[in-house]
């Protein structure tokens, strides 16, 4: 399951050695402060402190490129957004938000096995047993959503690269078809995958 739900990175960092809940409680911390911090200058330093998170996880610069690389695009309409609405330091912090949260949320996923995000979020989920379901599919519908999000992105930066190289960028149509019909095929390899492991009802 591993290459369909998460993009865990096997190391004996000591990131890797904390638990599950330790690090999602950590996540909703630091982006609660994220929120918080406004000046530029503090948002730099919170940047600085997220490239030392990554350096200690070993994880490599490829894999935390790739988790930011999906929503590059994003970012910069956001800052054009932020620049039009507000001033030059509230478009910077607006963007280095976003792009940090999304960096320290890859950073959990690189760093935690699926196995271990998904035992943690059915231990959360037990109560809805007493509801009829199930915490097991739960958990792994929450694990499955989040991993589709930065899949999707992805798609979409290839599909837009593809527009680029045509010469067809300004066609909503030639983006939109070649997005819905990937993200299609993404969610057929993956309902063939669950069927394989009896998880198809």
């Amino acid at each position: 399951m591993k290459g369909l739900t998460g993009a865990y990175v096997p190391g004996g960092s000591p990131l890797h050695r904390l638990p599950a809940g330790v690090k999602l409680a950590g996540l909703a911390v630091c982006c609660t402060v994220l929120l918080l911090l406004r000046p530029p200058a503090a948002l730099a330093a919170a940047a600085a402190v997220v490239a030392a998170l990554y350096a200690v996880s070993g994880v490599g610069a490829a894999a935390a490129w790739a988790q930011v690389r999906p929503v590059r695009w994003f970012a910069l309409a956001l800052f054009g957004m932020q620049l039009v609405v507000a001033d030059l330091s509230g478009a910077v912090s607006s963007t280095l938000r976003v792009v940090l949260a999304i960096a320290l949320a890859g950073l959990v996923t690189l760093t935690t096995r699926t196995s271990d995000l998904m035992a943690f979020l059915e231990r959360c989920l037990a109560p809805a047993r007493f509801a009829g379901l199930d915490p097991f599919r739960l958990s792994l519908l929450l694990s499955l959503t989040l991993r589709s999000v930065p899949v999707v992105a992805e798609l979409a930066t290839r599909v837009r690269e593809a527009q680029r190289a045509r010469g067809v960028e300004r066609s909503p149509r030639a983006f939109a078809v070649p997005l819905v019909v990937g993200a299609l095929r993404h969610a057929d390899a993956l309902g063939e995958a669950l069927a394989a492991r009896g998880l198809d009802d």
